[in-house]
């Protein structure tokens, strides 16, 4: 039987002699990808539905570049987004970089410490498992003008695709994460047929309790229409 997509590469693995994929690390693969490939990125889509629909010219711009790319588009408008287009939309990636920050889908990060190490007169020991709390960055005063406010353009002019001291949304270093391209691709994806094809409204619900991650108890409901019927 050919391998065709992610779960038979697994299983091909397992059948190698050296390979580290043991039952546990599988275990735990698939667990990782379901949590973090499913729950993370749908988080972040109901997340950036709110925050366009409650500030207006963030919409505007949104809808204005995505548009732009249609009428570049001619005579192929129903066609699917190319990866020109996709790396084309600027202003798209200032907002899902935004959404990232606040979202915190995920509140942290783990890492084990190789050396002894000397924080603030405390020290670290070799070997311990260190978490680093994401939100204490994100919503940082120190490192973000007004950080709980929704400011796309707070982006404009930086890196909008790594990791930095500042922003580790999808991780940084070398353990980045490998689904982020991937998710941010679903985001503008979403985002691109959205403001173009379809008028809105939140008609309950969509209320924000940060434990750390942003929780909506009540959920959030949107009243949607084509707008071209």
């Amino acid at each position: 039987m050919p391998v065709n997509d992610f779960l038979d590469h697994i299983v091909e693995e397992t059948k190698k002699e050296d390979t580290f994929l043991n039952d546990t690390n599988v275990v735990n693969l698939l667990f990782g990808l379901l949590l973090a490939g499913y729950e993370s990125t749908s988080h972040a889509i109901t997340l950036v539905t709110k925050f366009i629909s409650e500030h207006p010219n963030v919409l505007a711009e949104l809808t204005k570049e995505h548009e732009a790319i249609l009428e570049n588009r001619g005579l192929s408008e129903n066609s699917d987004i190319t990866w020109e287009e996709y790396k084309s939309m600027t202003f798209t990636h200032m907002v899902i970089n935004e959404t990232i920050r606040l979202s915190n889908m995920v509140p942290g990060i783990f890492r084990k410490v190789m050396k002894d190490m000397q924080i603030n007169g405390y020290t670290i020991p070799k070997g311990w498992i260190i978490m680093a709390a994401l939100p204490v960055v994100h919503l940082s005063a120190d490192k973000y003008e007004n950080p709980f406010v929704f400011n796309p353009w707070r982006w404009q002019g930086k890196e909008l695709n790594a990791g930095s001291k500042t922003f580790m949304g999808f991780g940084i270093g070398v353990r980045l994460c490998v689904g982020a391209e991937f998710s941010k691709v679903q985001i503008a994806v979403y985002l691109h047929h959205l403001v173009t094809k379809y008028n809105w409204s939140v008609y309950k619900g969509g209320e924000i309790i940060r434990r750390p991650m942003n929780t909506f108890p009540n959920g959030i409901h949107i009243k949607i229409e084509e707008k071209y019927q």
